[in-house]
């Protein structure tokens, strides 16, 4: 009878020496949960330029451009008003960021299927205190840029934005139909003389169609704390 309990009572013993090894092995074999995200590398682009080459290319930019457009302003255009040409625009960060942003959702919405390129263009603001719109001409007659995204058709990338039907449309086709909604040859040559951006906005606007078409951001010239 003891021979029983003792061949019992080992047997216990060993199941339950069994079972703590068997869970300490499991709790060492488990791999250890780190809830971090996991950093992402994003490789230099390959337009990226030197500091040297920045330099270069403003310094050129000071000695073939600067001078002609300060002749012509205070010469030609209006010589009795000082003017300093614009040498920079600058956009805040973050609205950059919820600029593109806003033209995937947009062009996603409208059923492009990639936003190929993001164009931007010169241009120059009217001398006058106001746009057609009625916003404020904050720097008359500088320069300055606006940006546009594009999608790819016909083996081209194309200037986009989104039609009074919720699709995306051609920026190019809308011109066409403005130069022929103007009829004679001195309207269409008026129409081309025009800001593209300014008439952009106001007939795209109401028409109900979308411009993804940004402008209006810092300009002024040259940040001395730079080059």
């Amino acid at each position: 009878m003891k021979n029983s309990q003792q061949l019992l009572l080992n047997a216990a013993l060993f199941s339950l020496l069994a079972g703590g090894l068997s869970s300490c092995q499991g709790e060492k074999q488990k791999p250890e949960q780190n809830n971090e995200p996991v950093p992402i590398t994003v490789e230099a682009p390959a337009n990226i330029i030197s500091l040297e080459q920045a330099d270069s290319i403003y310094a050129n930019y000071t000695k073939h451009r600067v001078a002609a457009i300060e002749n012509y302003e205070t010469q030609e255009r209006s010589p009795s008003e000082k003017f300093e040409a614009a040498r920079f625009v600058d956009f805040d960060y973050q609205m950059i960021k919820d600029y593109i942003a806003y033209v995937d959702q947009e062009a996603s919405k409208a059923g492009v299927k990639e936003v190929t390129k993001l164009r931007m263009y010169f241009g120059n603001y009217p001398n006058k205190k106001h746009f057609s719109n009625g916003k404020k001409v904050v720097h008359p007659r500088q320069n300055s840029i606006f940006l546009l995204p594009t999608l790819a058709e016909n083996k081209g990338n194309y200037g986009f934005y989104i039609g009074s039907n919720g699709k995306a449309e051609l920026i190019k086709d809308w011109k066409a139909k403005m130069l022929k909604g103007m009829g004679s040859t001195l309207s269409k040559r008026k129409m081309n003389e025009a800001s593209l951006l300014t008439n952009f906005f106001s007939t795209s606007n109401a028409q109900g169609g979308g411009s993804l078409t940004l402008n209006f951001g810092n300009g002024g010239p040259p940040p001395h704390t730079d080059f």
